[in-house]
């Protein structure tokens, strides 16, 4: 019997049959670029059975690929069989991307959805093919209508206010400084459309979208004016309505999320100058701006320096984050010595804890709950039925976060369930000698994320080992987990890192079907001194919860490396001691997990 993704496939195949269609483009996106996608904008997962965060789609008519990089490659394998649809790995060597395969296939007539292709996206797509003659590109609004009959409508969940006290920075003070970039680049509008970049410029949070507390809508900022395309049909909660009728108090017009385009097309029109960004922007709208100021946001950058009260923020949600973590530890030994704790089980326990947090307000994505085999997938999808046995032997990955009002958290710890190899020991030491180095790195102003990448690969790269995806990512402010501009990962990128970014450290190491390691604190960048040879950065850990020395080698860690870890186990201990004294058997067991080594 054939699969329920091989059906779905060739439904779109005979739509383009149909409509004389040569390929039909579908993006793991949704209208504003999201890395996280609402239950509407998972078209690509609903027709191939892929449910990895990064994956494009294409539909041909003698065949179907899906392209996605090697955090996803063993995952989508497995998930794509009996499809019909192939593999193409993306950011390897030899890969070749979308546009490209299809101006090899000199396709003439393709077909995107241009509500999840942004406006970058789509000039690629028709610049491969400049040398067709017969290239036609057509662009449909929400084309997966066509055959996903009940597909789920676009989300409107309660909407609330960040005050300025908790931001450091309020909704007046963000669109004077825009306006003042509008100046600069001689625009009298500014159309936003990045979710992330809306909820930090109008200091507001929704739940459009699971782990993201964002808001589907669209920020169009003039000179003396500020509309806010949010509204889906009548608002009925009341956190909406005081939200929106605050921003109201405040100048900003509250208008219907589906009107943005019409106001755009009136004002471009008008001569209106309209700046927006190509990357981020859906093509549906930027092809209403054809002549306008394609230019990059400047939001990003300023949302990524954070301000003082944030930083503070952070460093409370790692303080309240690392102690749930402990418990959670602590709890999961104790189980594992009496019985075999299912993946899902484990990371429902964490999730409770987290929520007994005053402020918490969700996990930050999905926990990855993983032994053995599983860790080696970088994304592992923990299965809430038929869910893994934590094994007696081996290793245990846990990746999770939480959503908090004054902070968002990502940690990963790696801990070893009984007897582990050597093999995975010194797998297990030199991930975290990598981690070490880099959190102990010291570097000029000015320096780039992917200048200082290979102090966390090192270690590994000394041994013939690496890992395939980047080493940090940059993390928002009760807001999306990862955020930009910058990152710690080999491609190049310009953007320095900057005092005031928060960004991840989470180097690791994977062996298909056997274990996989990751180890990730939080790191803040911060001024380290000043002397004659210039301003000198370095980093402040924020993440607090022990690692575990059971499975260290000591001897392949330096001096100075030892002295870092154990310096930072008992700094856990320190901190949490007072919090475990009601529990004398946790408070034991803590002091042990972080007794020094070597």
């Amino acid at each position: 019997m054939a699969s329920e993704n091989f059906i779905r496939v060739n439904a779109l195949r005979n739509l383009m049959i149909a409509r004389g269609w040569d390929a039909v483009v579908l993006r793991g996106c949704d209208p504003h670029g999201s890395e996280y996608l609402a239950p509407r904008y998972q078209a690509v997962t609903w027709v191939s059975g892929f449910t990895g965060e990064a994956g494009d789609l294409v539909i041909f008519r003698d065949e179907a690929g899906l392209w996605t990089d090697s955090r996803y490659f063993i995952q989508a394998v497995k998930q794509l069989e009996g499809s019909g649809i192939d593999l193409h790995k993306t950011r390897m060597p030899d890969s070749v991307s979308i546009a490209d395969y299809i101006a090899a296939k000199g396709c003439c007539t393709v077909v995107c959805d241009s509500l999840c292709e942004s406006a970058d996206s789509i000039a690629e797509l028709c610049a491969a093919s400049l040398r067709n003659p017969s290239f036609r590109l057509e662009r449909i609004p929400d084309l997966i209508d066509e055959v996903w009959v009940a597909r789920p409508p676009v989300p409107n969940t309660p909407v609330i206010n960040l005050d300025e006290a908790s931001v450091g920075m309020g909704r007046v003070q963000k669109m004077e400084w825009l306006r003042a970039w509008m100046q600069g680049v001689d625009a009298e509008y500014c159309l936003l459309g990045a979710l992330d970049e809306i909820a930090w410029m109008l200091n507001v949070r929704g739940q459009d979208i699971d782990f993201n507390p964002v808001v589907f809508s669209y920020l169009l900022v003039g000179q003396d004016s500020v509309q806010w395309f949010v509204t889906k049909g009548e608002t009925a909660d009341e956190d909406s309505l005081d939200t929106f009728e605050l921003l109201q108090s405040e100048g900003v017009s509250i208008e219907a999320y589906d009107a943005v385009a019409a106001e755009i097309s009136r004002l471009a029109a008008c001569g209106v100058k309209i700046a927006y960004d190509p990357a981020t922007l859906n093509g549906e709208l930027a092809g209403r701006l054809a002549g306008q100021k394609a230019i990059g946001s400047p939001v990003p950058l300023k949302k990524a320096v954070k301000t003082a009260q944030e930083i503070e923020g952070m460093r409370e949600a790692h303080l309240e984050d690392g102690l749930a973590m402990e418990k959670f530890l602590y709890w999961l030994e104790g189980e594992l010595q009496q019985r075999q704790v299912p993946e899902w089980e484990a990371a429902q326990y964490l999730h409770e804890r987290r929520a007994e947090i005053p402020g918490y307000m969700g996990d930050s994505f999905e926990t990855i709950s993983a032994w053995g085999p599983g860790a080696a997938l970088p994304h592992y999808s923990t299965p809430k039925d038929d869910s893994t046995l934590i094994g007696n032997d081996g290793l245990y990955l846990v990746d999770s976060g939480g959503q908090y009002l004054f902070g968002t958290t990502d940690i990963t710890r790696t801990i070893p369930v009984g007897e582990t190899t050597y093999q995975q020991k010194e797998d297990y030491t030199l991930v975290l000698k990598g981690m070490i180095d880099l959190s102990m790195a010291v570097f000029p102003y000015g320096t780039a994320g992917c200048q200082i990448d290979a102090l966390a690969r090192e270690p590994l790269w000394r041994t013939g080992r690496n890992f395939g995806h980047g080493t940090g990512h940059g993390i928002g402010f009760f807001l999306c987990v990862h955020e930009g501009p910058q990152s710690i990962r080999q491609n190049f990128l310009s953007q320095a890192l900057l005092p005031g970014m928060i960004t991840s450290n989470e180097p690791a190491l994977y062996r298909e079907g056997s274990h996989g390691i990751r180890h990730e604190n939080v790191i803040l960048c911060r001024d380290a001194y000043s002397n004659e040879f210039g301003r000198w950065l370095c980093f402040e850990t924020l993440t607090l919860c022990h690692f575990s020395t059971d499975a260290v080698l000591p001897q392949l860690l330096s001096r100075e490396e030892l002295q870092w870890l154990n310096d930072y186990n008992e700094k856990v201990y320190r901190t949490y001691a007072s919090a475990a004294e009601d529990d004398p058997d946790f408070a034991g067991w803590l002091r042990k997990k972080t007794l020094p080594i070597g």
